[in-house]
């Protein structure tokens, strides 16, 4: 059987070549094996002893081990075999397609190590939009480096300048484009946002009329939570075109009152409304001290006699500012009823016709607008 073994050849290759050729392959996965192993065994220490970007690069070079010892074992052991120039020629052209993919699988984990990077820095700088940013760039760099790696596979099979590929590529590469045009715009508009940062996560925002709080930020979409419960979700494209009002970074809350009194209301006591209005809003739990209150009598009204009165809330919380709103037109309310200030409020007098205390003297002419020029 040895003998028979012996003289076994396959397309001019003597059965130890054979042997050879697959005893290499055999070989370079165990050893392949035992590096992911040990690269793992050193990252679990090097993780006890925080050193967390040790650990991630030595994880991340752990998966190519063995694609790169079992490229590395085919390249060896294809030189045990005799091949004609053409299959040498194919065979030269996997094993260069494989050596591309093993680069790109290795530049595809590495990309962990730029994510936990920017991650830290993420946490440093406390924004929840760049912590959102993570996942948005670990997923491009991804995507491109197997776009780029199968470029490259498709110059070593086609024997051609990458510029011919991607000349090849043209139309399709259009097409696609025109299909996906909605998808880009959004990637685009994402990235924008990201940029910018015109608001943060869980953030207040008004934006064509929608006031909600945003809830995610994602490739194509942001959701925001409207305050009636209302999941609403716009495209990034859209949005990074419109103007957004942040509301959650306003510093303050600006409140305006226009407090009207009846006209009756004599000189002395409308200067007392005023003073009144003043001394309840001067230097209030929330004054910002370059912001002080402002109380004016400032308009004779068709009806009634106006107090114009402003005042800011800091900081911009909605409830306390409500809560204080409450207090201060209640004290209002109570000190002009103590004083014997009258508010004013729309009237409307009537006068009908046959009352012997309000006559009437209006002609038939007059009510149908016939009266005559003198």
């Amino acid at each position: 059987m040895l003998e028979a073994l012996r003289n076994y050849a396959i397309a001019d290759n003597a059965f130890w070549r054979i042997l050879l050729f697959f005893s290499a392959i055999l070989a370079s996965l165990v050893v392949g094996r035992m590096i992911k192993m040990w690269l793992i065994k050193i990252a679990d220490r090097e993780k006890g002893r925080e050193h967390p970007l040790s650990a991630i690069v030595l994880n991340s070079l752990s998966s190519p081990a063995i694609v790169v010892a079992f490229v590395v074992g085919l390249r060896i052991g294809m030189t045990f075999l005799i091949m004609n120039e053409s299959l040498a020629d194919w065979t030269e052209s996997i094993v260069n397609v494989l050596i591309v993919f093993s680069i790109a699988f290795i530049a595809y984990r590495m990309v962990d190590v730029l994510t936990y990077w920017l991650k830290k820095m993420a946490d440093d700088s406390g924004s929840h939009m760049d912590g959102m940013l993570v996942p948005l760039v670990r997923t491009s760099l991804r995507i491109t480096i197997w776009v780029l790696g199968l470029l490259q596979a498709a110059t070593v099979l086609s024997d051609k300048p990458l510029t011919s590929v991607l000349a090849g590529l043209g139309v399709g590469g259009v097409a696609l484009a025109l299909a996906a045009q909605d998808t880009i715009k959004n990637f685009f508009g994402s990235l924008v946002l990201f940029a910018d940062k015109p608001f943060e996560l869980g953030e207040r925002i008004t934006v064509d009329g929608l006031d909600g709080t945003i809830e995610q930020v994602g490739f194509r979409s942001t959701r925001m939570r409207t305050l009636e419960g209302h999941l609403v979700t716009i495209p990034n494209g859209e949005l990074a075109n419109k103007s957004i009002i942040n509301i959650t970074k306003r510093p303050n809350i600006r409140r305006i009152m226009n407090i009207t009194i009846t006209y009756d209301t004599p000189p002395e006591k409308v200067a007392e409304a005023v003073a009144i209005v003043k001394d309840i809003i001067d230097n209030h739990e929330g004054m910002n001290p370059d912001l002080p209150p402002k109380v004016v009598f400032n308009e004779m009204n068709a009806a009634s006699l106006n107090i114009f009165a402003i005042y800011w809330y800091h900081p911009a919380d909605w409830w306390a500012y409500q809560y204080f709103n409450e207090r201060t037109l209640m004290e209002i309310f109570r000190r002009f009823n103590a004083a014997g200030i009258d508010f004013a409020f729309p009237t409307q007098t009537l006068h009908l016709a046959g009352d012997a205390k309000r006559p009437l003297n209006v002609g038939v002419h007059q009510i149908l607008g016939m009266g005559s020029e003198s």
